[in-house]
């Protein structure tokens, strides 16, 4: 398994692999073709920033068992899906503002995000598996009052989208087994969400295939795969949120209720 970050030192962006504290700096492209530098650098010593720039954000809407029988929900024929905005992208330890503009419910949704490292145009599920790059941790957060304030249209998009509101790293973990692992949130300390991967309806292969069929997926692209039981609200005025997956890591950032100047 290796874990890929991003950084910035001395102004300059760069990335590399991490392992504990110290990071090899490659020289490249993070989805085509890199090599080692020779250099390492001190976790201490750099500001990571989101481990990619994602040129689109995907994101499920009821695609965990659990939770769509919480919800009484049908198990739906094909993934249910919207588009986040890049701009809403925040890295690990990024302080997230309460948007000036919105007053109402803020909450968490802890997730498995999918990170694309080779262009993907209707290939089928066998084929996805070389299409993923790795997988990283994901904090969808959600302006909860702006989804069906208009009964007329769900506002997925404008409610997940503010800025920061779309969180994930610290890493891309590759070459480890998704169905594995397990997404806990802790909100202030106290465990959230606990809930495994393998009760995705549409595991990531299955994920992949069927939403390159409907558009293309790109090197950098991340699709945040959905969320189950367990979300809630960020009420304190600094809410320290973290979303941990054994094998990728932990993604810490604070929500605050006082909205930036």
């Amino acid at each position: 398994m290796t874990k890929w970050v991003r950084f910035r030192k001395d102004g300059a962006i760069g990335f590399g692999t991490i392992a504990q504290s110290e990071i090899a700096v490659r020289d490249g492209e993070m989805f085509g073709a890199n090599k080692l530098t020779g250099q390492t650098l001190q976790l201490g010593d750099v500001e990571l920033l989101s481990p990619c720039a994602p040129g689109k954000i995907i994101g499920l809407w009821n695609n965990f068992r659990a939770l769509a029988a919480k919800l009484d929900q049908s198990i739906p024929p094909e993934p249910l899906y919207f588009l986040k905005a890049t701009t809403s992208v925040a890295a690990h330890g990024a302080v997230v503002n309460r948007p000036a503009s919105y007053d109402g419910k803020v909450v968490y949704e802890g997730e498995l995000g999918i990170v694309i490292g080779k262009r993907a145009s209707n290939i089928s599920e066998a084929d996805a598996a070389s299409h993923i790059f790795g997988y990283t941790c994901v904090n969808d957060i959600t302006a909860a009052d702006i989804l069906n304030r208009d009964p007329s249209f769900p506002q997925w998009t404008r409610a997940k989208s503010f800025d920061g509101f779309g969180p994930f790293g610290p890493a891309i973990a590759t070459g480890l087994d998704p169905m594995a692992l397990s997404i806990r949130t802790i909100l202030n300390g106290a465990e959230r969400q606990n809930y495994p991967v393998a009760d995705m309806i549409f595991a990531p292969a299955r994920l992949v295939s069927l939403l390159s069929h409907d558009m293309t997926l790109e090197p950098g692209d991340l699709i945040c795969c959905g969320t189950s039981v367990g979300v809630g609200v960020m009420k304190e005025p600094v809410n320290a949120v973290t979303i941990a997956i054994e094998g990728i890591g932990e993604l810490h950032n604070e929500f605050r209720q006082t909205a930036k100047a």
